[in-house]
């Protein structure tokens, strides 16, 4: 079986719903508690570009870290900046397998790349 990874948050209702249905479908995916280990600025560009986001559409914005980042004129790397400071920025899940990456909002996102 191919692989699948999850940057998951186990306290996010979503995340774990998307986990279990990774699992349903047979997969056995690779789980990063990203909140844990945290992100790379590299890292968060490679999944970015892969899921076809920009860093501001893939920023929680209701997060309290988001409110200096709401004003549209931030830049793309001051978000990433705060990103990596602050991981619970970072929107969730967000899924990789052999058929690609998707932030999975709505859950049903992440079934087009499994």
């Amino acid at each position: 079986m191919a692989k699948v990874t999850i940057y998951h948050n186990p306290k996010c209702g979503t995340s774990r719903t998307v986990l279990a249905m990774i699992e349903e479908a047979g997969h056995t995916p690779e789980v990063i508690e990203y909140l844990k280990v945290g992100w790379s600025k590299a890292q968060l560009k490679q999944l970015f570009a892969a899921a076809g986001l920009t860093p501001r559409e893939a920023m929680r914005a209701n997060a309290p870290e988001a409110e200096p980042l709401l004003d549209p004129k931030t830049s793309d790397a001051k978000i990433i900046d705060a990103m990596v400071a602050h991981p619970i920025l970072v929107n969730r899940p967000f899924v990789v397998a052999p058929k690609g990456v998707r932030l999975a909002r709505p859950k049903e996102r992440v079934l087009e790349i499994l």
